[in-house]
């Protein structure tokens, strides 16, 4: 049997630093990947949050991101959003939009490429 030779230590050490880089680097984008949508063919990044989340998490804002590649799909986009953080924080679909998916495109607030609604869950 033979010693291991001191040059074969940093080929495993290397190795090992290459194959934990590689685990971590998909974790990494997946937090990015979680905030967007797939809707008619395009992603929408997707956030909801409360508008002040001391007072109440009811009420809450929809932001989506990129809303320059299909209007009609990023409403939609942002109802699921929607959707989601009600059914997350309240266990249901419902909601009240102050300005929400439905409302007339007049109403909508666009700034730049983002497109933000504003709507309050409903309790069951």
């Amino acid at each position: 049997m033979s010693k291991p030779t001191a040059s074969r230590f940093p080929q495993r050490a290397a190795l090992a630093l290459l194959i934990g880089a590689v685990a971590v680097t998909p974790a990494c984008n997946s937090t990015k990947r979680e905030n967007r949508l797939l809707f008619g063919g395009h992603y929408f990044p997707v956030k909801a949050k409360p508008v002040d989340k001391k007072a109440t998490l009811s009420v809450f804002t929809v932001t989506v991101d990129k809303v320059s590649q299909s209007f009609d799909d990023a409403r939609e986009a942002g109802r699921h959003g929607g959707v989601s953080y009600c059914i997350a924080n309240y266990g249901n679909s419902r909601i009240d939009w102050q300005v929400g998916p439905d409302s007339d495109p007049a109403q909508l607030r666009i700034e730049g490429d983002k497109m933000t609604f504003q709507g309050t869950c409903q309790r069951p």
